[in-house]
């Protein structure tokens, strides 16, 4: 494994991505074990994700149904529990990413491993604890709208790889920020916060009237809305999918090669 993470070769973004295909069944393995570790002993076992999910669901959706005093409800509770569980892998998967490095740091200190693989094993731990919450909360939200499951299968795809690609560089960039600078601890968590009353999950674009605006530039807004969309609507948005892919793949390119020029920094870092 060690050979595998020298430095004698040039450091490409596509010896990167090849060097992190070799061990993809050892950070896959990693994060699986961190996955049944984080619920051992307990009596439903992963299932706790999507009954969580589904617990903040109910309450949300009979609060704020109220607040709102919404005319359908079984519409707003699929709008309002899609928006949710998306959500909330998006920024689970962004407050962990400050202190990735540093959870990490004996590894990093005392192998020549390829950072890339810190940030895969926690790519894989997120992409795994949203797919545990998400189906479960899906199949629960088919009870109000029977199409959720075919509308995901047929034209679902496209914006559900935008949002896995979204959830590995994106993370990326922040636990590289955060290795930099500390305050990057404390910024991200009040962000996150302020980004979520700003985006319309627990209600609708239109209710933001004047400041509808921030919608369209809200990046994590923008991952989670075309997901939602295709979900509800059976049809997904082109355009829409095709530029976050190009965006997607550009942020790739972009967090893999920054961590190749952070590598050798990284331990003087953390």
């Amino acid at each position: 494994m060690a050979a595998s993470g020298t430095t004698n070769q040039p450091l490409t973004v596509v010896s990167t991505l090849q060097e992190a295909w070799s061990l993809r069944r050892v950070w896959w393995f990693t994060a699986t074990a961190r996955t049944r570790a984080r619920f051992a002993r307990t009596l439903f076992g992963s299932f706790w994700l999507g009954l969580s999910n589904l617990l903040s669901i109910a309450v949300l959706a009979l609060v704020y149904g109220t607040v709102f005093k919404v005319q359908d409800f079984d519409a707003y509770v699929v709008y309002l529990g899609l928006g949710l569980v998306v959500w909330n892998s998006i920024a689970a998967a962004m407050g962990s990413a400050p202190n990735l490095f540093e959870h990490n740091a004996q590894h990093v200190h005392n192998t020549n491993l390829n950072p890339i693989f810190y940030t895969l094993e926690e790519w894989a731990f997120q992409v795994q604890t949203f797919f545990q919450s998400f189906l479960l909360v899906l199949l629960a939200l088919s009870f109000f709208q029977a199409s959720l499951i075919p509308h995901l299968l047929t034209a679902g795809w496209l914006p559900l790889l935008n949002l896995l690609l979204f959830l590995y560089w994106a993370p990326v960039l922040v636990c590289l920020l955060g290795a930099r600078y500390r305050d990057v601890y404390q910024l991200v968590p009040i962000a996150l916060q302020l980004v979520f009353l700003l985006s319309p999950i627990l209600y609708e674009k239109k209710n933001l009237s004047g400041l509808a605006w921030t919608a369209d530039f809200n990046p994590l807004y923008r991952v989670l809305s075309p997901l939602r969309h295709v979900l509800i609507q059976g049809y997904p948005l082109i355009a829409q999918d095709a530029l976050m892919l190009v965006v997607n793949l550009l942020g790739l390119w972009f967090a893999i090669r920054m961590i190749n020029c952070e590598r050798r920094h990284l331990p003087f870092l953390i």
